[in-house]
């Protein structure tokens, strides 16, 4: 069953991860101490051998781009589809940036319109989690389904900042509501979809035009009554690094789980990365660490504990690092405590500093701080 990819990574985020996302998009936030989030949705794609797939990008996409600059790590590089990257364009008859998820696919449709795969698989950029999508795509022809939404059943995050859907015994979507104030189910949408690829066109060449330019709320919620949505029922680990602050920190911690972790490291098909050449981590005699993870080229003298850790991080002696997230590069020097903090990348922090935020409250530095 042969079908094309859309990854959704134009979002602007800075208002849900602040100053994490000045310089780069929630699709490149980097995760688990050496992946950045669009390699989840990326592996899922190459893995479930959808072999053509778009990823659309908008806000801050330098970094992103960079990252995806060689598509060979996802196995990608090859004659026939391969990884495209769109980004917006001006043109005669167009000046806009994306006006939204479906105008973003739009603005691009001829890509839909040269391929010849019967189906589309979209997602979004930010999330995390393992998924084959040949199971989705065959649910999708069981049912003779329209359209096919992919969802969860939260029942430890926010529901009024996901939509919410409810489905009857067949499965089919009866009801979609877009972040709700009182939730009716707890059946979140993971912001994954299948549809025909001639469906689609159709639907975006009438909703675009209109000025119409969310796929929820101008394709999903719109047209739920008129034609068959089916939802299918995700039960494995997913979690949104572009929902703020706290995800973005849980999601990290749970890369501390090791029934977590291996889903993603130790259990075939793999979550793939564009790999750095750097030396295996340093642990020097004065070192003590516990239930971390660290990157490659970090040298480790203090405690660190419950933490993750990036490329290249150097920790002074007699220097704590408890519960934190390290971004790339960061350097803490000598006779340091640090609790409860997310660095970005190349922070440095002085000999003698204490700095410690709360769990649910992380102290956060921007790229490059110096204190």
């Amino acid at each position: 069953m042969k079908a094309i990819g859309i990854i959704l990574a134009g979002g602007n985020s800075e208002m849900r991860l602040g100053d994490l996302t000045i310089t780069r998009a929630a699709s490149a936030m980097p995760v688990g101490s050496c992946y950045r989030a669009i390699d989840f949705p990326l592996s899922n794609m190459a893995n479930s051998r959808i072999n053509k797939v778009a990823v659309i990008t908008q806000y801050n996409s330098r970094s992103l781009n960079d990252h995806l600059s060689s598509s060979k790590w996802w196995d990608f590089g090859r004659k026939q589809g391969g990884l495209f990257i769109f980004t917006p364009f001006i043109s005669s008859d167009n000046n806009f940036w994306f006006r939204g998820t479906a105008d973003s696919i739009y603005q691009n449709i001829s890509f839909l319109k040269k391929s010849n795969e019967p189906y589309v698989v979209i997602a979004s950029g930010d999330s995390v989690y393992k998924m084959n999508y040949r199971q989705v795509l065959e649910y999708h022809a069981a049912k003779k389904a329209d359209i096919t939404v992919v969802y969860k059943q939260m029942h430890d995050k926010d529901l009024t900042r996901l939509g919410i859907m409810n489905v009857n015994d067949d499965g089919r979507v009866v009801d979609f509501e877009e972040k709700p104030l009182e939730p009716q189910t707890n059946n979140a949408s993971l912001g994954i979809y299948v549809i025909s690829r001639t469906l689609l066109i159709e639907l975006l060449e009438e909703i675009v035009p209109e000025g119409r330019y969310d796929i929820v709320k101008d394709i999903i919620v719109r047209f739920r009554r008129k034609l068959n949505i089916y939802g299918y029922k995700f039960d494995g680990y997913w979690s949104c690094v572009g929902g703020g602050i706290s995800d973005y920190y849980q999601t990290n911690m749970d890369f501390l789980k090791k029934e977590i972790r291996d889903i993603f490291v130790k259990e075939y098909p793999y979550t793939t990365t564009k790999l750095k050449d750097e030396p295996p981590v340093k642990y020097n005699a004065c070192a003590e660490v516990k239930n971390t993870i660290s990157g490659g080229g970090s040298i480790i003298n203090g405690r660190v504990e419950g933490s993750v850790l990036f490329r290249r991080i150097y920790i002074g002696e007699n220097t704590s690092v408890k519960d934190s997230i390290l971004m790339e590069g960061c350097y803490i020097g000598n006779n340091c405590v640090i609790e409860n903090v997310i660095f970005d990348k190349n922070v440095i922090i002085s000999e003698g500093r204490h700095i410690i935020g709360e769990k649910n409250k992380p102290v956060i530095l921007k790229k490059g701080t110096v204190l």
